[in-house]
């Protein structure tokens, strides 16, 4: 099994082009349903429907939301898949399993006063305040997904034209704009406080840690919590919210759905509506609260 699954990892990098952390997920989930398997005393080479219908009865049984057990079957569908053309298996049981039905959940954002709260938080006079700053800035401002803000570097940006070279999921590159602002904290980043991080090494990334190596993904949720909890914002947030807040306020403010969708990097356009959702809810919210009648 070791073996398979060094295959498959190989598999998803190089011929999927998935992300480190996309192909960490598969195989969390490959593990766990492996291990299913051999507590149950079921052999993969004699894997039936009834099995993987099992495994996900067990997993939703264990209190795992619909969310996470489908996209646990598709990982173990992409691994039996990848045992079929390896001539390991003759066919994919996990091809005709319905995936449980997802509820989609209205992500929690900030209202545009929150956010500004949020992003003067920092402290500008120090090097480490700035660099927070700017990348606050540029997270609201691309609604860029924290992967993508954090794998950055320097030669795909144009501060004259203000764009990005985006490169996000399954590789694909997108060209993505931002405001003056972002722009103004960038330039003084990397012309202050960016060299002084960088220190002796050498880096393609934009955004360092205090070592002068590539930012990391705790790091990025650090600097949010720490920066909420100074703004005086009481609900939990996380990196991500920044990307909700972009979308969302872009919408209210009038903004074309398949815009946002392009510049979030959506390859389907429902994953964007969950957004004018969120605005339909703030619509209803206000309505409730000031009409004399509601």
């Amino acid at each position: 099994m070791e073996k398979l699954l060094a295959l498959f990892k190989d598999y998803l990098t190089v011929e999927r082009g998935y992300s480190l952390h996309t192909v960490q997920a598969y195989l969390s989930d490959v593990k766990k349903f492996h291990h299913f398997l051999v507590k149950n005393d079921y052999a993969l080479k004699n894997l039936k429907k009834k099995q993987v219908l099992e495994f996900l009865g067990f997993l939703t049984a264990g209190g795992m939301s619909s969310r996470s057990a489908a996209r646990n079957l598709v990982s173990v569908s992409q691994f039996l898949r990848f045992l079929v053309r390896e001539g390991v298996l003759r066919d994919n049981p996990a091809l005709l399993i319905k995936t449980p039905r997802i509820m989609k959940k209205i992500p929690r954002i900030l209202t545009v006063e929150e956010v500004e709260r949020l992003i003067t938080s920092p402290d500008i006079s120090t090097e480490i305040g700035l660099r927070d700053r700017a990348m606050l800035e540029l997270m609201y401002a691309t609604g860029m997904r924290i992967s993508e803000m954090l794998d950055l570097q320097t030669h795909r940006m144009n501060l004259e034209e203000g764009f990005l070279v985006v490169r996000g999921k399954g590789e694909k590159e997108r060209i993505v704009p931002f405001g003056r602002q972002a722009c103004d904290f960038l330039e003084r980043y990397l012309e202050k406080a960016r060299p002084a991080l960088l220190k002796k090494g050498e880096t393609p990334h934009v955004f360092l840690n205090h070592r002068g190596g590539r930012m990391s993904r705790q790091g990025f949720w650090k600097i949010v919590k720490k920066y909420a909890l100074l703004a005086g914002i009481e609900r939990s947030i996380k990196p991500h919210t920044l990307r909700h807040c972009f979308a969302t306020h872009l919408l209210a403010g009038g903004a074309d759905l398949r815009v946002v969708q392009t510049l979030l990097g959506h390859a389907d356009i429902s994953t964007t509506q969950i957004y004018t959702h969120v605005d339909q809810q703030r619509l209803l919210s206000v309505y409730e609260k000031y009409h004399p009648r509601s």
